[in-house]
């Protein structure tokens, strides 16, 4: 049965155009997805994240049960602190890409809405002792995101929490428009941000409120399509594009959050190995030379031969131009590197550049 999140009603109110994703109903967009990535790279936006999956990991072996299971560095965490980080197979493919949160006591790890399920069973699985405790809280979890250079402007006005003194990737606990709650500074888009984590049942007067306090901002809901859009022009990796069980991170140009000498963790032999060896492939970022859309699965081309294939593409609203991302064997791996891209029996020229596409996001 596919889910409706707890602001469903306010994104019919609102015209969305709603679609089937990850088993929920979500907004595609409201009014226009170019409108919408904009108004967030200038000012600020409103993203429900609800069908994003929360895990609580908790009990005296939950650090090391944590350590073990993602490539991170767990215990570089300070309280509060935040990381981005894969879980893989013993093969070195990967599970999923999350956030863990050091909560102290407990670790928070925010999941891909589509990898919920496996990605439950795949922790549940590599429990060996009793002295951890595994929960799955996402449907008692509501998630908003602000995403935009105004978004401490905005939740200034609903908190009295010190803003300023939260760096970039921590947390804290604190009174949001009177609700008790959970919230970050990360974000998908490239530019300054909160995410607040509630009951539910708190939804409405939460977006109320928010709404409320972004007004003045122009700020307007997003919808999945300028998601898509602003992460890519970060070069921000989306599972089930980007990366999956056949891509290690190695290749996927995730070897920053992969800490080999931090000790034992699934896949870490296989990963070392490709490391050492060399990846074959490498996904590379590229844009587009002349007028046309790169799309995932086209064909990436030169002289003739397929090289590799393209995993993301759209039209970059701010660089006016196609953009995208894709493994190609790495002899083209190199920033400069001329390519084609193969669209339907015509080659596009495009060129490797050093991402982020766009070089102006709050956060790099």
């Amino acid at each position: 049965m596919i889910k409706k999140t707890a602001f469903y009603d306010i994104h019919q109110k609102a015209g969305a155009k709603i679609v089937e994703f990850a088993g929920y109903y979500m907004p595609v967009q409201y009014r226009s997805i170019t409108e919408e990535h904009k108004r967030v790279r200038k000012s600020v936006g409103l993203f429900d994240l609800s069908h994003m999956g929360e895990f609580v990991v908790s009990g005296p072996g939950a650090k090391q049960f944590v350590q073990s299971a993602v490539t991170n560095d767990v215990n570089a965490l300070g309280l509060g602190q935040i990381m981005y980080t894969c879980m893989c197979y013993p093969h070195g493919g990967i599970v999923d890409d999350l956030l863990v949160y050091n909560l102290g006591d407990t670790f928070f790890l925010v999941v891909n809405a589509s990898n919920i399920a496996k990605d439950f069973a795949h922790l549940q699985s590599l429990i060996k002792t009793s002295d951890i405790k595994l929960e799955n809280i996402s449907d008692e979890t509501a998630l908003l995101a602000i995403q935009g250079p105004d978004a401490e402007k905005v939740l200034a006005k609903l908190t009295k929490y010190d803003l300023p003194s939260i760096p970039f990737y921590w947390s804290a606990q604190a009174e949001i428009a009177g609700v008790d709650m959970l919230f970050s500074r990360t974000g998908y888009t490239g530019e300054d941000g909160f995410e607040l984590y509630f009951p539910p049942k708190h939804a409405v007067k939460i977006w109320n409120a928010v709404a409320d306090a972004a007004k003045e901002f122009d700020a307007e809901p997003i919808g999945l399509g300028a998601r898509d859009s602003l992460r890519l022009e970060m070069k921000y990796a989306l599972y089930g594009n980007d990366i999956d069980a056949t891509t290690n991170p190695i290749e996927a140009g995730l070897g920053w959050v992969v800490k080999l000498e931090k000790g034992d963790f699934v896949g870490k032999e296989v990963i070392a190995k490709v490391k050492a060896d060399g990846p074959t492939r490498k996904n590379v970022a590229f844009e587009l030379k002349e007028k046309a859309f790169p799309r995932q699965h086209y064909p990436i081309v030169v002289g003739g031969q397929k090289v590799g294939e393209v995993t993301s593409g759209t039209f970059s609203p701010m660089l006016e131009k196609g953009i995208g991302t894709g493994y190609v064997q790495t002899a083209y791996t190199k920033i400069g590197t001329e390519i084609g891209i193969d669209i339907r029996g015509k080659v596009a020229k495009a060129e490797v550049v050093k991402p982020p596409f766009y070089k102006f996001g709050t956060h790099k």
